[in-house]
């Protein structure tokens, strides 16, 4: 058992729309100004939303974890949409800076809408027109809302969508032996705002996110039993036992569609691979080498998926690919000891862990990128971009899960109590 362990809101957007008009273009601009506009290295100036003391820092804080440098200090004015710009473009123009956000709050019908607009400063436009949000009332959806519209302010600025609004799944432990309670615990991008979704006197292995984010599955292994696949909603309400088989049930993966689940079983004897609805019913054994074979994960567009085996010798796992319609499978990685893969959105990429270290590859198996030695021999998870990666680790005896973006963004991390485990990146919740 060991040594298989081991192994293993609408958002609308309207026209677009011309910060100047003709007319103003056409008329001398006079400036009077009493000090002077400092030029700077940011390429984001935000000015805090009006009406608003929620969103605005989420907002502020998603942007500043990113690439994009952003500022809200030091400003000029303080407009809160285009059309309070039209006679001071130039005084902008002269700060160097690319990307102006401004934008108001209202309440309607207890509702909050959000109104913002992210600007081009050196042409003036407003970049896919003015965008609208509506959220309820209460924390949550307003965290959410700030969330979804630091998103999409990236995506209009970049052209590659956010990942703030999606969601990390991962787990706490705490005791040991007999004592030891698992939980099972969500929070948002930003390291915030966690909540136990289940808890459990035994263990918790290997969450895995549906693809619209709603639900989750993982696997928990109580004293003296087999582990057991369970499927659970993230909004609430029970678990859903999967695999009530005798073996060891570990490692599930939903598929693109989220429609069936792999997984890996020994009930059959060795542990291998096997597919299922995720309704129940019974699995379909894929692979059956007498080695054992592991930890699969779908690739982005379901024609294959990735899976670990040791069939190349004891303690040498590597990691290999299935491929739906011929049947075929080919090794992928080429370091000597590689577990854990996990795809990046776009199947670019695979999260791996590289001996001891947590690394990337990049899908012909070449490593790119190595994170180091987290302590705790766990892979990365992607963010739904692929921009970013979270982790887990161990510093000063406390569990970490550290935020490390892989495109010159800010790292950040955030502890934990007991031993935290297995963080999983979701997309938005659809």
């Amino acid at each position: 058992m060991h040594t298989y362990k081991k192994l293993f809101a609408s958002l609308l957007a309207s026209t677009s729309t011309l910060l100047i008009s003709p007319s103003l273009l056409a008329a001398p601009v006079v400036l009077e100004l009493d000090y002077e506009i400092p030029v700077q290295k940011n390429q984001v100036a935000f000015v805090p939303f009006a009406g608003d003391s929620v969103l605005s820092p989420i907002v502020l804080n998603d942007l500043s974890k990113t690439e994009l440098k952003i500022t809200s200090q030091n400003l000029p004015q303080q407009p809160h949409n285009s059309s309070e710009l039209a006679g001071t473009l130039p005084v902008w123009q002269s700060m160097g800076i690319p990307y102006l956000v401004v934008g108001n709050t209202r309440s309607n019908r207890g509702k909050i809408v959000t109104n913002y607009e992210v600007i081009d400063v050196k042409s003036g436009r407003v970049i896919e027109g003015k965008q609208s949000l509506t959220a309820d009332n209460n924390k949550d959806s307003m965290r959410y809302a700030g969330h979804v519209i630091a998103d999409k302010v990236y995506e209009l600025i970049t052209g590659v969508p956010g990942d703030f609004s999606g969601r990390i799944a991962y787990i706490e432990e705490v005791g040991t032996g007999k004592g030891k309670v698992s939980r099972l615990k969500v929070m948002d991008a930003d390291g915030e705002n966690a909540k136990t979704i289940t808890e459990v006197t035994g263990s918790i292995f290997s969450p895995t996110w549906s693809p619209d984010g709603n639900r989750i599955a993982y696997s928990v292994q109580r004293d003296q039993s087999y582990p057991v696949i369970y499927v659970q909603n993230v909004s609430g309400g029970g678990a859903r036992a999967l695999t009530p088989f005798a073996g060891s049930n570990l490692s599930p993966a939903f598929s693109p569609d989220g429609s069936t689940i792999l997984f890996s079983s020994s009930f059959e004897g060795s542990a291998d691979i096997y597919e299922m609805s995720v309704s129940g019913g019974q699995p379909r054994r894929i692979t059956n080498w007498p080695s054992s074979e592991v930890q699969p994960s779908y690739a982005p567009d379901g024609k294959s998926f990735v899976f670990v085996s040791d069939r190349a010798g004891f303690n040498k796992p590597q990691i290999y690919r299935y491929e739906f319609g011929s049947g075929r499978t080919s090794k992928v990685s080429s370091s000597g000891y590689a577990t854990s893969p996990q795809f990046s959105s776009d199947g670019s990429k695979i999260a791996f862990l590289n001996g001891r270290s947590a690394a990337i590859m990049n899908s012909n198996g070449a490593i790119t990128a190595n994170l180091g030695n987290t302590g705790i021999d766990e892979a990365p998870s992607f963010s739904p971009n692929g921009k970013r990666v979270v982790y887990a680790s161990t510093q000063g005896g406390k569990g970490v899960l550290t935020i490390k973006s892989l495109n010159g963004g800010e790292s950040f991390g955030k502890s934990g109590q007991g031993v935290i485990r297995s963080p999983v990146w979701s997309s938005s919740p659809q």
